[in-house]
């Protein structure tokens, strides 16, 4: 280790900050002991001075020094990812170009080209051209573009997220919503797909603390009540299995953990159970000691032994040996039925396994190296990656398009297509006949007209599941078309589609060209750059080649252009009348953000223009945010409104802090779904509680019985959440109801 006697020189008056700093940086460099090399401690050094030398004015919102944050950074680098020297100084500079006076310069002089390069990668776009881009996007894209030049960036960059966020505490309250919903937007899956599952469970359990707190501190506290009674389950659980592996000779470690909260949220909801009725709170994971070419056959020898032990549910088996996912996690996984009837996850994976499933790309770097033996054939983690490479590459598109396209195409899990000679393709789950032709090559998906399953024809828009062996049927006539984007998933798909289209919008707007310029030589004025920009930026268009391609379509008229003024050959385009509502729109933009902290609903609701989001239909007491709509003012979202991570991760600088004030004289729509025994009288009881006994209006009511069971859907005006919540208390105690839920599907209808 390291000794250090003092620190560099800086203006730290406290000597206590200093022992906590040298504290931090001592252990970073424990951690890193085990890859130390000749000369590697002296450029650590340097890159802690220089960062905490940029960092010495700065502060955190804890009010602790801004360089534990680049250390803590560096630390979860090298414990949690696995990451080395170099992958260490980038972490300690990664903030010291966008925050500091230190230039990318001064560390290419330094450190070399490589950690420039990355540290270039790591430093956030200072400005957009494009007033209307999103921010938060393009540097999304920024950072997802670097994957084609280092990994490292985004892993570095995962580290950096990950910590922010463990530290989110200290944050303001708009803050804190903008940093969760990007981790549950981009982060997390991102992390997932890197192979660091405990960084994505670790994030969405973070983001749903500050996101949805109530039902965060509602799981974890029921997870605290019942840990013990948990332990001792556990452990009766194992008793059998450790015995039977024991006998069997293998070397192994067995332990059980509880199922991360979001993970159980997403169960309850997604299922409509209760807490207790999540089957599965807990998992068992048997960690194996195996050499390389006995890993699989002792994975189902484990297998056989737990099985022959407790019932498994066939339905439930995953089999991740024989197909490893794409970000190389490798595993079996089956539900047995235990003691007292409860159903639990059993995980069998080996140390290697382990090590990649919680290190990801990096562990899975380092065995292939370690043993390119055992690596010949090339890994789906780097056939996802090659796939993703081809699409990075290839990245002319707005930056939230972008964004859309590659968490559908990367960042979902995947299903896995056959060739009819059997070769595999990785496609993410959706995905249709047409992704799989484009998958197969360019050429083949722009000629599909259909495909066969099973020698069954089906439909391009057909979805697909594992397992399946598909045949694509081409013909040298077919043409992609627009409606293809509705129903392809894939980046690749998408921008050949979208290619192909331009080329054909390309030849038909040479007509509208030539259009244009006869038009604009007869009125006097010359066809030049000037002249057609400012067209299209009358029209309110993109670019030229939509202009021509509306203009040949018939979709703008010329005789409009004898409004416009010359000047020369110059035309100068009439002002538009919606410049002027834009302009309105902004101001007012700027005035709700300079009032803030002012905005409250209710009875002042009538001096902010504003309306409530139809996909998640607020009521007060709900934590909301106000989105800054052109023309519309404010749309209101709850937090955990299922667009509200999307529209907080790449629009931040339109989101506006709301607060709500009680007002019993405004009532909100909002519904219930209702579930329960179909009985004599079910409904009379349930309006006769909600009109008679709590003297609310009923907006609508809808009942479907079938097999002794009813769903009843109404909507219904409350005042309020404390409102609602205490009529789906009161609900849920009539004799036969299962389960009553607030449902947040559009509700205009009414």
């Amino acid at each position: 280790m390291e000794t250090v006697e003092q620190l560099p020189k800086y203006s730290l008056s406290d000597e206590q900050e200093k022992r906590i700093i040298l504290r931090e940086y001592r252990g970073l460099l424990r951690a890193l002991k085990a890859e130390l090399k000749l000369g590697d401690k002296k450029l650590i050094r340097n890159a802690f001075e220089m960062a905490v030398e940029a960092h010495k004015t700065m502060r955190r919102k804890s009010g602790e020094p801004y360089i534990l944050h680049p250390i803590a950074v560096s630390k979860i680098c090298v414990e949690e990812i696995g990451l080395g020297i170099r992958s260490t100084i980038c972490a300690l500079l990664h903030d010291t170009v966008e925050d500091t006076d230190l230039t990318l310069e001064d560390i290419q002089r330094e450190f070399g080209t490589e950690i420039a390069k990355i540290v270039s990668g790591l430093t956030k776009i200072s400005n957009v051209i494009d007033v209307n881009a999103s921010k938060q996007a393009e540097n999304f894209k920024k950072i997802l573009l670097t994957l084609t030049d280092d990994p490292r960036i985004i892993l570095i960059k995962l580290a950096d997220r990950l910590h922010n966020m463990r530290t989110l505490d200290y944050m303001k309250r708009e803050n804190q919503l903008k940093i969760s919903s990007e981790a549950i937007f981009i982060y997390a899956p991102l992390a997932n797909r890197m192979g660091l599952y405990n960084f994505k469970t670790e994030m969405e359990d973070l983001a749903m603390k500050y996101l949805e707190p109530e039902s965060y501190k509602f799981i974890a506290g029921k997870l605290a009540d019942s840990k013990r009674e948990r332990g001792r389950y556990i452990n009766e659980f194992i008793k059998p299995i450790k015995e039977k592996l024991e006998l069997a000779e293998l070397d192994f470690e067995i332990y059980g953990r509880p199922k991360h909260i979001h993970s159980i949220w997403n169960k309850m909801k997604n299922k409509g159970v209760s807490f207790e009725e999540v089957y599965d709170l807990f998992a068992i994971r048997i960690i194996l000691n195996s050499s390389p070419e006995k890993e699989k056959e002792d994975c189902w020898k484990v297998y056989s032994i737990i099985t022959d032990a407790y019932n498994p549910s066939p339905e439930r088996l995953r089999d991740w040996l024989s197909n490893s996912k794409s970000n190389g996690y490798e595993a079996l996984h089956t539900t047995v039925m235990g003691s007292q009837g409860r159903w639990v996850e059993v995980q069998i994976r080996t140390k290697r396994m382990n090590d990649i499933a919680e290190k990801g790309l990096a562990a899975h770097w380092k065995y292939k190296e370690g043993s390119p033996e055992n690596y010949k054939d090339e890994s789906r983690f780097e056939k996802w990656f090659q796939q993703m490479r081809e699409v990075l590459n290839n990245h002319d598109t707005d930056s939230v398009d972008f964004l859309q396209d590659f968490k559908t195409s990367f960042l979902s899990e995947e299903i896995y297509v056959y060739t009819p000679k059997g070769d595999v393709k990785m496609l993410p789950v959706g995905s249709t006949t047409l992704d799989f032709a484009f998958a197969i090559h360019s050429a083949v998906g722009s000629k599909t007209i259909g495909a066969k399953l099973n020698n069954k024809l089906v439909p391009l828009s057909y979805k697909l599941h594992s397992g399946d062996q598909v045949e694509i049927i081409t013909s040298n006539k077919q043409k992609p078309t627009e409606d293809w984007l509705s129903f392809v998933v894939t980046s690749k798909a998408r921008g050949k589609i979208k290619d192909s289209l331009k080329e054909e919008k390309r030849k038909v707007a040479e007509d509208g060209k030539y259009m244009v310029q006869k038009k604009l030589e007869g009125m006097g004025a010359s066809f030049q750059q000037y002249n057609i920009e400012e067209l299209v930026t009358y029209y309110k268009l993109s670019s030229p080649l939509d202009f021509f391609y509306k203009v040949a379509v018939k979709n703008i008229d010329l005789k409009e252009l004898k409004d416009f003024k010359l000047h020369g050959d110059k035309i100068a385009a009439p002002k538009p009348i919606k410049e002027k509502e834009e302009k309105a729109a902004s101001a007012s933009s700027s005035a709700l953000k300079k009032e803030a902290e002012l905005i409250i609903f209710g009875n002042s609701g009538d001096k902010i223009m504003y309306h409530l989001a139809n996909c998640c239909k607020p009521i007060p007491g709900d934590d909301v945010f106000g989105f800054v709509t052109v023309g519309k003012g404010l749309t209101i979202h709850r937090t955990n409104c299922s667009n509200a991570a999307k529209l907080m991760a790449n629009y931040n600088h339109r989101v506006v802090k709301t607060k709500w004030a009680k007002s019993k004289e405004i009532s909100f729509l909002t519904g219930l779904k209702i579930v329960g025994l179909d009985d004599v009288g079910v409904v009379h009881k349930i309006t006769n509680l909600i009109s008679g006994e709590m003297k609310l209006n009923i907006a609508a009511i809808t009942i479907e019985a079938k097999d002794g069971l009813f769903e009843g859907n109404i909507k219904i005006y409350v005042n309020d959440k404390e409102e609602l919540d205490f009529l789906i208390q009161k609900v849920s105690e009539l004799d036969g109801i299962e389960s009553v839920a607030r449902y947040d599907t559009d509700l205009s209808s009414s």
